[in-house]
């Protein structure tokens, strides 16, 4: 198949996911929190068939396997930080055989199977596509080649990775699109900010 959704997520282990959010609330509530993200991403992208869940550590396999679907893969990030893991990614989906490449992460909530198609549709018609996120980083990001500049030298975890991103993008000759705006949950902050947005109820 020509288009490719690569979910990057983490073994579910406390202490090992969330970790400024645990910081908050806890590391049990986070691993907690983060089983529902991953749950409510992974849920809203059930009808999209050629998914490969990217797990990291490597050794995470039997942890991830209970959230493949039918149709659904599953491959370790490999070493490396962000970028590189990224870059090896990407590239073993192209050499696959894959034409367009969206990746995302568990983070953003709010992702929706119309976002996923809006890339892979962006990505028709341009050479990439990023989803900006608040925080100054972004929640998705396309390509329809390999271009591992894009991924190097970024300050991975600052509030200057979308800009540093773009920037590496057009210095690498690329048409870079972006995609609506949403908010990543990685603090307490955050999941209050969601929860008002989503069910502005007081709560105990």
């Amino acid at each position: 198949m020509s288009d490719r959704l690569l979910v990057f997520l983490r073994a579910p282990r406390v202490g090992q996911v969330k970790t400024r959010l645990a910081r908050d609330v806890g590391a049990p509530r986070a691993l907690t929190l983060y089983r529902d993200l991953v749950e409510r991403v992974l849920g809203s992208l059930a009808a999209i068939r050629n998914v490969q869940l990217c797990f990291t550590p490597d050794d995470a396999a039997p942890e991830v396997s209970p959230w493949l679907r039918p149709g659904w893969t599953a491959a370790p990030q490999g070493d490396g930080d962000l970028g590189l893991r990224l870059i090896h990614a990407l590239g073993r989906a192209f050499d696959e055989g894959a034409q367009r490449v969206v990746v995302i992460g568990t983070d953003a909530p709010e992702i929706g199977s119309s976002d996923i198609a809006d890339a892979f549709a962006v990505l028709e018609a341009t050479d990439g596509v990023i989803g900006p996120a608040p925080d100054g980083g972004y929640w998705l990001i396309g390509l329809n080649r390999s271009v591992p500049a894009i991924f190097t030298d970024i300050p991975w975890g600052g509030p200057g990775v979308l800009a540093a991103t773009e920037a590496a993008g057009v210095a690498a000759g690329l048409r870079i699109r972006r995609l609506r705006w949403l908010a990543d949950i990685d603090t307490g902050a955050d999941l209050e900010a969601w929860h008002q947005r989503t069910d502005p109820r007081p709560r105990a």
